[in-house]
């Protein structure tokens, strides 16, 4: 009888893969196996099988008893790998399931987040680029969802943060108008940039930006043959920034003293000072 006892082995270990074997798929998970493997993964940072998890716990259990705490879960491990268009989207579809939750206002605080963290990409991080003069749209976004967030959760945990992030985004907008004033001005585009002004001061008040914005304006109306309105803003400055200086026109350029000044001339650039 000894000879069979190999044979017994082998027929005993084709038993146990017969599943893949005969064609018979493996018993799927249970709800409570794919929440503890999240939960231990998330413990452990390892947060590509975390999503893995959640994403099957969302998928195949989608009304069990850790739905809601499953999607919050996801939320923070999509944010944590750096994918804000799939956070963005866990978020709102918590909030849409799940308006009246009490965890409501952190999906809408991490939308903000990454919304605020979004042009934070790997050009950014290693040149020294000024952020005023990128594409604002992320921190327009970013800004109306802390702003939806202190509104319907002025006592939220995340309140104090997301005040001092709308802060800086004011005043990263701000600095964009700005900058876009001064391409208009330099391109002659006197009204276009005067208006850039008037929006800062009318819209961005208390921003650092708003000094040169006033200056922006007494510029172009000057230039403009509008005296009454560029002795307006001249005095507004004066009275409320007493200590600014406007900018002097730049060094001419390579450009301009190969042109004889005709092309690329200096311009004075605000907001640089």
């Amino acid at each position: 009888m000894q000879f069979l006892r190999p044979s017994l082995a082998l027929i005993f270990t084709l038993m146990l893969g017969g599943c893949s074997l005969f064609g018979i798929e493996p018993p799927e998970p249970t709800e409570a196996e794919l929440w503890d493997g999240a939960v231990k993964a998330l413990a452990e940072d390892n947060y590509e099988i975390a999503i893995d998890k959640l994403e099957q716990l969302e998928s195949r259990y989608p009304f069990g008893r850790n739905s809601a705490q499953a999607q919050l879960e996801l939320i923070y491990a999509y944010h944590k790998t750096s994918r804000p268009t799939q956070t963005r989207s866990a978020a709102d579809r918590f909030i849409r399931l799940h308006p009246q939750h009490e965890n409501a206002d952190y999906a809408l605080y991490m939308k903000g987040l990454s919304n605020f963290d979004e042009d934070a990409d790997v050009i950014a991080r290693y040149t020294p680029t000024d952020k005023s003069q990128r594409d604002p749209g992320a921190a327009r976004d970013s800004f109306n969802d802390f702003a939806t967030l202190l509104n319907r959760y002025p006592n939220s945990q995340y309140a104090p943060d997301a005040r001092l992030r709308m802060v800086y985004l004011r005043n990263q907008l701000a600095s964009y108008e700005i900058h876009v004033a001064n391409y208009y001005i330099t391109r002659g585009a006197l009204v276009a940039a005067a208006n850039r002004g008037r929006y800062v001061v009318e819209n961005f008040q208390q921003t650092p930006a708003v000094p040169d914005a006033l200056a922006i304006m007494a510029h172009c109306y000057t230039a403009l043959g509008l005296t009454e309105l560029a002795a307006d803003a001249d005095a507004i400055l004066a009275k409320n920034f007493p200590d600014y200086q406007k900018p002097t026109e730049q060094a001419p350029s390579l450009l301009n003293r190969l042109s004889f000044g005709l092309l690329d001339p200096p311009v004075a650039r605000y907001g640089l000072h």
